[in-house]
């Protein structure tokens, strides 16, 4: 029989496991493992096939796809801080979310450039904290808008995942549900978190209260995801599988769904997971949509690259290293939170 725990080994546990670093390497090695599950499933071919069969035109189109995808979210950024009173020039915007790209896809977590840009406009905005609100809540905004035009149009479109999404849709109901319960509960029973809810409340309706702002949101957020969708549509053409534009649309919302799992290495690992299954499903085979998100992710690399340029202008431009204090530890932990 075990021995129990000192209470010196007990909490230092538990600083362990509430360390950023331990979940981002939970994060990593659970991407790696359902990358390679899915490599062991259908083979190394499907992969090397879709990275291959790049080509300039698809370069050049998935640039171009990227900087109206970044434009439009630099905007929702804008519109969002300056509800909050951080006003941020969309040209700035631009640059630090180009930068905030790039630094995602290098790093581990999939969050570092988000909290250098939250730290670098509340620096210069002279508020770090509604900075890093504004980012959160720009960040959260965009999913939220992913996640339900993902369900209308898979409602609408995709009957050939009816009973796969109804099951999704149903736990993720009963999830959303629990998680309502609790939070009301809490709010009940504990006043820090009756004070807690509140103050986000009051935040969220700072930052998206008009009918205007939600409007310019969710446009800003359709844009992004419609060029995302197109990016996979030209993945797809490219390694030479013909899909009907119905079911297109439905297993690109998909594969971006699969995109935004936080499990996963520069958003390799779930994407093709979900790919080669809803390919599968679809009729088209595994390999081809475990090929046809391989080009998809190369392709998103490749559109971020512009972030390197400007993360090299603004350390030119720096004249002395920016200091993150108590800030980034704070905002890290509030995006981590966001799905």
């Amino acid at each position: 029989m075990a021995e129990p725990m000192t209470p010196v080994e007990f909490w230092s546990m538990r600083v362990a496991l509430r360390s950023r670093w331990l979940r981002v390497t939970i994060r990593l090695l659970v991407g790696l493992a359902v990358l390679i599950t899915v490599v062991a499933y259908v083979g190394t071919g499907p992969l090397l096939h879709g990275i291959l069969s790049i080509d300039g035109r698809t370069i050049a189109a998935a640039l171009a796809l990227s900087a109206v995808a970044t434009a439009a979210a630099a905007w929702r950024w804008c519109v969002i801080a300056t509800r909050l009173g951080v006003d941020l020039s969309w040209r700035t915007a631009i640059g630090r979310y180009y930068q905030s790209q790039f630094l995602n896809t290098v790093t581990p977590g999939g969050i570092v450039g988000d909290v250098h840009r939250a730290v670098a406009h509340g620096q210069s905005a002279g508020n770090v904290a509604r900075s890093a609100r504004a980012v959160v809540l720009e960040r959260t905004a965009g999913q939220v808008t992913q996640i339900v035009l993902s369900l209308m149009i898979c409602a609408f479109v995709g009957a050939q995942f009816g009973g796969y999404l109804l099951a999704v849709g149903a736990i993720g109901l009963g999830v959303i549900g629990l998680g309502t319960i609790a939070i009301g509960l809490a709010v009940v029973k504990w006043p820090r978190a009756r004070a807690a809810v509140f103050r986000e409340v009051r935040e969220l309706r700072s930052g998206i209260g008009s009918v205007r702002t939600v409007a310019q949101v969710v446009l800003a957020s359709v844009i992004v995801i419609s060029c995302h969708v197109v990016t996979f549509a030209i993945a797809t053409a490219a390694i030479g599988i013909s899909v009907p534009p119905g079911q297109l649309l439905v297993l690109a919302l998909l594969v971006l769904l699969g995109a935004s799992i936080p499990f996963s290495i520069g958003g390799w690992g779930p994407r093709e997971g979900i790919a080669g299954w809803a390919f599968a499903v679809a009729g088209f085979g595994a390999p081809a949509g475990v090929a046809a998100s391989a080009l998809f992710g190369v392709l998103t690399i490749i559109a971020v690259a512009p972030g390197a340029f400007v993360t090299l202008v603004y350390a030119a431009r720096r004249r002395r290293p920016i200091r993150y204090e108590a800030g980034p530890v704070l905002i890290a932990k509030d995006l981590e939170t966001t799905p």
